[in-house]
């Protein structure tokens, strides 16, 4: 396991720019990696995406010098476990909503005696070949290992206070959309009060010394988050494309 430059830039106060990508192919992680992007956000939640093709796009990550995060379909420590051990360096989980959950997810994260994680020689310590030994290795992950839960629903905002207090947590991640939706408003994220109930919520995770995260559409977007105060912005891989490729069109026009 190697330096997680993209937690080192957050607690330094610097932001991340990534792409969440629902994509099984390593190549699309490999080129995101060389286009210069912080980091490469496996989605396996809304994808196919199995823990088996886990590992090839870790490799691709390391490869090109991106570092690979996964969104995990679900709060199951056995199910992180296999995500973490493939060399995922920070997991992003959706629909945190209460004290418990987010405790949860910590636990499934760190290994003792900040978690539970259960140990074995795998590739995220180099198969215990490397230059560190277990117990080396284990302080090493519980420093590095970055832990995004996500805030996707109004039963997370109710709780926000609480949820910032949970020891081990880095930050939390805006879902506009499912937001949006739980707020009552079906057809998306651009109402006024789901803007200020977002502002709202990055002012209180950056208050208790937190990292906010949310979605970015373009460059412009990112860059007016990050005056905010949002550090970790996002875009989806289909999104980038069908930027660029609408950027590309206008040569026909």
């Amino acid at each position: 396991m190697k330096q997680n430059i993209v937690k080192t830039r957050l607690k330094n106060s610097q932001p991340v720019l990534g792409v969440l990508s629902n994509s099984s192919d390593p190549t699309v992680a490999e080129l995101c990696g060389f286009s210069g992007l912080d980091f490469y956000m496996i989605d396996g939640e809304h994808s196919p995406i199995t823990t088996a093709q886990v590992q090839d796009i870790v490799r691709a990550c390391e490869l090109s010098g991106i570092t690979p995060l996964a969104r995990v379909r679900g709060n199951d420590p056995k199910l992180v476990l296999q995500f973490l051990d493939a060399g995922v360096m920070g997991i992003m989980m959706p629909a945190i909503s209460t004290v418990a959950e987010a405790e949860a997810l910590v636990q499934a994260v760190k290994y003792p005696p900040l978690g539970a994680r259960g140990f074995a020689p795998v590739r995220a310590n180099e198969y215990l070949l490397g230059g560190m030994n277990q117990g080396e290795y284990v302080n090493f992950a519980n420093e590095q290992i970055l832990i995004l839960p996500q805030i996707e629903d109004k039963e997370a905002i109710d709780n926000l206070d609480d949820l910032l207090t949970v020891e081990g947590i880095d930050g939390f991640v805006i879902g506009p959309r499912d937001l949006a939706m739980s707020m009552g408003y079906y057809d998306g994220p651009g109402h006024d009060e789901v803007k200020r109930t977002i502002a709202g919520v990055v002012e209180k995770i950056r208050k208790a010394g937190l990292i906010a995260g949310t979605t970015a559409a373009t460059g412009d977007q990112a860059r007016a988050l990050i005056d905010r105060g949002v550090l970790f912005c996002l875009n989806s891989f289909a999104g980038l494309l069908k930027s660029a490729a609408s950027d590309f069109m206008k040569g026909r026009a």
